[in-house]
């Protein structure tokens, strides 16, 4: 079983920077594209960012291109979003997810077929 866990979440003002992380357990992260998702209060969850297996190809969503970065270390483990220039837009609760792909160069930002969650960070960004 597959276990991740996100942190690195907090209070920031407009315009700051944070750093997430997405630590895994259980198994290699070798064959799993992963992704990035946030839900902010009253709204649906969006896709934000994936990384495939092989750390080849990386998606983001409009809102986030150009400010938000994803990378991923397999041989740590860990998966990391680094934010910038972060808006009130940008404030809700962000999960990373597995998703078990046997071509390591793709991912995708739809959340159907993803297996694994982890259980949230809260991002605010407020002056």
């Amino acid at each position: 079983q597959l276990q991740l866990v996100e942190s690195g979440g907090g209070l920031v003002q407009p315009g700051g920077s944070l750093r997430l992380s997405c630590a895994a357990s259980g198994r290699t992260l070798d064959y799993y594209a992963i992704g990035w998702f946030r839900q902010a209060p009253g709204k649906e969850r969006e896709g934000v960012s994936c990384i495939s297996g092989n750390g080849g190809s990386t998606k983001y969503a409009d809102s986030v291109k150009g400010r938000f970065t994803i990378s991923r270390d397999n041989a740590k483990h860990a998966v990391y979003l680094q934010m910038n220039s972060l808006n009130a837009e940008d404030t809700a609760v962000y999960y990373c997810a597995a998703d078990f792909r046997a071509d390591r160069s793709f991912c995708t930002v739809v959340a159907d077929g993803y297996d694994y969650w982890g259980q949230g960070t809260q991002v605010t960004v407020s002056s």
